[in-house]
């Protein structure tokens, strides 16, 4: 049996930007951890399933959800969360959990301050939870961990959207179940837009492409295996729900909504000549100011809004997103996309020098310490905590005044595993990383914010939106399933 001492040893250090991550995500040893011996991506004695080799499938477009009504000012949707199988390997249907049997997830399109109603059939045999991540939303539609519905009923979620523009996105979150879920599928892309977007020369249309990037496993017959904490088995990485694919571009501007929706991968990504990228927005929207860049860094759940200009190419040119974090090795994982430039194209779009004027953060009247840890002394199951608990959703742990901000001060209390932090219903500023200031495309506002091992983070959070009691937690999925969860009232 894989030991947990040999997995962590296999840790893989980071490259690039002088960041460390080892990515030992403390395995959780039990029955279902025999599932994950082995080197192949199989489980069993059978002959694995053959991933096909980088660059020989197409990268799709997400479908656009399309609404069932416009009237009454809001656009109404259905949606069904169902079991289907997809071709995610060449020639194998997958079984996968789906928002409208689409895997990834459908793109929904929203415009701030205009409400969205979304009705929720559960198909399945599990209970859900939908959370709309990033979202302002009253306690009752925010999707919390205990807040589920049963197989065979239907569940209404309002969106007020009133709140900047951003890429958000929704997904399962049903406590204990949301890290299988969103690993077997349950997740799906929300843009939000508002005027001030609208307004700018970005690309848009067809030059406009949200990507979804995770990981997967897949036994023998090309299933899903999921296994909880199975750090070093999720080695294909997936783009649009395709192996390493190849996506075709013109030569010319192409905005990228960039979504890590692994429950525990991190992402470096890079293109494999060195050349730039200007990264115009993260979780919460536009930053002020683009941001010229070789490399942008993503840990589960965060996002990144991105241009790159292919009209420095040739026709016939092909450039690949490069991932250069692990575990697994570059050939398994540093292959994530690959652009071939197949023809020229006219383009009128441009990035302003400013995108947006952010509001002034207003002044903190309290302060508070946030510890994230696990348990690294071996133990065969090894707890998420914070502050010292593992999530009880009785126990309010932070009392919050309507209408005050706060500064959070958030530290990674381990020296192995990697964490990050989001909070629900707000929009957070960072003011600092290790003491210094953040970097750039830290700047803007974000719900979700990496913590590499002994990393300590400050941020700015003003509660001035809904009362009611919501959740903070890890967002690697694995880890708040494993209780890394805790729980804020604002009264």
């Amino acid at each position: 049996m894989v030991t947990r001492r040999s997995l962590l040893g296999g840790a893989v250090a980071a490259t690039g930007a002088g960041l460390l991550t080892t990515g030992g995500l403390t395995p959780l040893l039990s029955a279902r951890t025999a599932q994950a011996t082995g080197t192949g991506t199989g489980t069993g004695g059978g002959k694995p399933v053959t991933v096909p080799a980088p660059f020989t499938v197409r990268m799709p477009t997400l479908p656009v959800l399309q609404p069932v009504s416009t009237l009454g000012g809001q656009d109404t949707y259905a949606v069904t969360i169902k079991e289907v199988g997809r071709e995610i390997i060449p020639g194998v249907q997958t079984k996968v959990l789906t928002y409208d049997g689409q895997f990834p997830g459908p793109v929904l399109r929203a415009r701030s301050g205009r409400k969205v109603v979304i009705r929720h059939r559960n198909t399945l045999t599990m209970p859900v939870s939908v959370h709309l991540h990033g979202g302002s939303v009253s306690p009752e539609n925010d999707g919390g961990p205990m807040d589920t519905f049963a197989p065979n009923t239907s569940r209404t979620y309002t969106y007020p959207n009133q709140q900047p523009g951003a890429g958000l996105w929704f997904h399962d979150h049903a406590h204990h179940m949301e890290s299988e879920h969103v690993f077997r599928g349950l997740s799906a892309t929300y843009l939000l837009s508002d005027d001030t977007e609208r307004s700018l020369p970005l690309p848009s249309g067809q030059y406009e492409v949200p990507i979804a990037l995770r990981d997967a496993r897949f036994d023998e017959a090309g299933q899903l295996v999921y296994v909880m904490d199975d750090v070093f088995g999720r080695t294909t990485i997936l783009a649009n729900g395709r192996p390493s694919p190849y996506f075709e571009v013109a030569a010319r501007k192409y905005r990228f909504r960039l979504l890590n929706s692994s429950n525990m991968r991190f992402f470096q990504l890079r293109l494999s000549d060195g050349g730039q990228m200007i990264q115009i927005g993260t979780d919460g929207g536009l930053l002020e100011h683009p941001f010229t860049t070789d490399s942008i860094g993503l840990s589960p759940a965060e996002r990144a809004d991105v241009v790159i200009d292919f009209s420095r190419y040739r026709v016939g040119t092909k450039i690949v997103l490069e991932n250069v974090l692990g575990p697994g090795t570059p050939d398994q994982v540093g292959k994530v996309l690959r652009f071939d430039v197949v023809r020229t194209a006219p383009d009128a779009s441009r990035i302003p020098v400013t995108l947006r004027t952010l509001p002034p953060m207003a002044n903190a009247t309290v302060q508070r310490t946030i510890v994230l840890a696990m348990d690294e002394d071996g133990r065969e199951e090894p707890r998420g905590l914070i502050d010292g608990q593992v999530w009880d959703y009785r126990r309010i742990d932070q009392t919050i005044a309507h209408g005050s901000s706060e500064i959070w001060t958030v530290t990674n209390a381990n020296k192995i595993v990697p964490h990050n932090f989001h909070m629900h219903l707000v929009q957070f500023r960072l003011l600092e990383r290790n003491g210094a200031p953040v970097a750039p495309g830290e700047a803007g506002p974000k719900d979700t914010v990496r913590l590499f091992p002994g990393e300590t983070v400050k941020l700015h959070a003003t509660f001035d939106t809904y009362r009611g009691t919501y959740v903070y937690h890890c967002h690697l999925l694995d880890h708040s399933a494993m209780g890394m969860m805790a729980n804020f009232r604002i009264r």
